[in-house]
This record gives C-alpha cells, structure tokens and sequence, in this order.
C-alpha cells in the first residue's frame, strides 16, 4: 500500500484533472446550444428550397435536367465518386471520429475511382497517408460553421459534377438523434434522385390539386439555379449536425471521465483514510512500547 504522501499527491492530481474534464464539458455544451440555435434559424430557407424542387418536378415531370442524370451507362468501376468526410479537429470525443472514419472505408472499398474531401484535421492526418485518394483543397476547420464555407464546397462540387470530374458525390457526416445518441450518415448529394422530392407518389395519382405555376425564363434555369441552393443547405446542415454532434460526445466523454475521477478519489480518500490510520496506529504503538520499555528500566 503507497504511503499517505503518494495517495494526497495523487488525489491532488485527479482533482485537477477532474477541474478540466468538468470545464470542457461545459464549453462543449455552450457551443452545441449555440450550433443548434444557427441551424435552426436557416432549416426553413433549405426546406423550402426542397419544396421548390419537389413542386417544379411535379408540375414539370417530363423534365430532364443535368442534375438528375444518374450516368446509367458508365460502369461501376469506371464512376468517378467523390465523398465529403466531415471529421473533428481534436480528439476527446468517444467514438466520433472513429465511426466518420470507418463509413469512409467501407465507401473506399467500393468500386470506382475515389476522391476524399476531408474537413476536420483528424480525418486529413488519418487520409494524408492516401495521397492519390485525398484532395486538400478544402483545409477547413469544422469549428464554427458556416455558409460561405457550405456555398464554397456546394459550388465546387457542382462544378466538378457538371464538368465530369465526378459521376457520384456523397457526404459522411453525424447526426445528432437525441441528447444521448448520434448516428454516422453516408447521403448522395449528386445526382437527385425523383423519389427524394415525391414522398407521396400515390396521393400525387389520386388527383391533389396542383397549383398555378409560372417559371421564368424555363423550368430547366429555374432548377438550375434552385438545386445548388438546395445543396448549400444540406452541406450547411451536414457541418451544423456534425459540429453539434461532436460537441455532444465530447460532452459524454468529459462527463464519463469527471464521473471516473470522482470514483477514483473516493476510493482513493477510503485508502488515503486507512493508510493514515495505519500510520497513526503504528506512532502509537511506538510510543506505547517505548513507554513500557521505560518502566521496564
């Protein structure tokens, strides 16, 4: 058993370790309050966005835009796939960074040939080693969120589908699902698939009334211009989301260890307790013996 000195040194370190886990904790959850309140002052612009592109494809269903071209006829192993992987900048999240990692490698070992755009400085030092796979145009920090970066990368991707340089992009992000769950995403951002914005298809048959429309200069510049609006708004969601749910499990995870700590030096204030007396018991049967030795003379 370690003496009283080494057990108070001890606790004196946990409680500071303790301090630290505690104050992180707090810090995260004051940026997670402030991520969720951002997003939820922008979700209505996107989601109507989304309607939009819902109500042009049902008023104009014969229409065949760019954005909608699934590329059919190149082969599995010829698609060029590009994927956005938002990751954290740090570590002391739990399994944050670990399950963005492993959806990108199972997304990796599909076929095609593949391009990572990473966000977070975990990700790009995991992917660094895969330079042929790694794009480092977009070295951004995934602190602070926001829409110049959402409508920089939306626009770059864009570019890149409409020029051939990519026939399929996907975003690996985290979803916060409730205070104490998150869940790890793979979503399409390119090509849009019809069904997305039918959710109802039957009601649609049945006759719901369609409303006048009038589109100017065409259908097709409308959608043109409406669906990279659409796509800033769900990378936004997606950096927003994520940013929030790696808030979260730090939160977790400084909770986990401030609970760990207080059990230690409980236990350890029990041992530091039983070790005093120890000592305190043997003090006095020194002086015990040596009075007796005393009287003994």
């Amino acid at each position: 058993m370690a003496n009283a000195r080494e057990l108070k040194e001890r606790m004196a370190s946990i409680q500071e370790t303790k301090k630290i886990t505690n104050a992180m904790y707090l810090i995260s959850s004051s940026k997670m309050k402030q991520a969720r309140k951002k997003l939820a002052e922008t979700e209505p612009f996107f989601f109507a966005m989304q309607a939009e592109i819902a109500r042009i494809l049902r008023h104009v269903p014969d229409m065949h835009s760019h954005f909608f071209d699934g590329r059919e006829k190149i082969p599995a192993q010829d698609r060029k796939v590009g994927c956005i992987v938002i990751t954290a900048d740090k570590g002391l999240a739990g399994a944050y960074n670990h399950n963005v990692l492993k959806m990108a490698e199972q997304l990796l070992e599909e076929p095609g040939q593949h391009k990572m755009f990473v966000l977070g400085e975990v990700g790009r030092q995991y992917f660094s080693r895969r330079e042929s796979e790694l794009d480092s145009e977009f070295r951004y920090t995934v602190q602070e969120p926001n829409l110049y970066r959402a409508r920089v990368i939306a626009v770059k991707m864009v570019e890149m589908f409409e020029t051939g340089q990519l026939d399929d992009i996907y975003i690996i992000y985290t979803r916060m699902l409730n205070a104490l769950q998150a869940e790890t995403q793979q979503i399409k951002l390119l090509p849009l698939h019809r069904i997305d914005f039918a959710p109802d298809k039957m009601a649609a048959m049945a006759g719901v009334y369609r409303e006048a429309v009038m589109l100017y200069p065409s259908a097709h510049k409308v959608m043109d211009s409406i669906v990279p609006n659409y796509l800033i708004g769900i990378i936004y969601g997606c950096l927003v989301e994520s940013y929030c749910s790696e808030q979260n499990s730090r939160m977790q995870a400084m909770q986990n260890a401030t609970d760990s700590a207080t059990d230690m030096l409980n236990e350890l204030n029990i041992t530091y307790n039983r070790a005093r007396q120890a000592d305190i018991t043997q003090e006095l049967t020194e002086v015990i013996g040596g009075a007796n030795a005393q009287k003994r003379k």
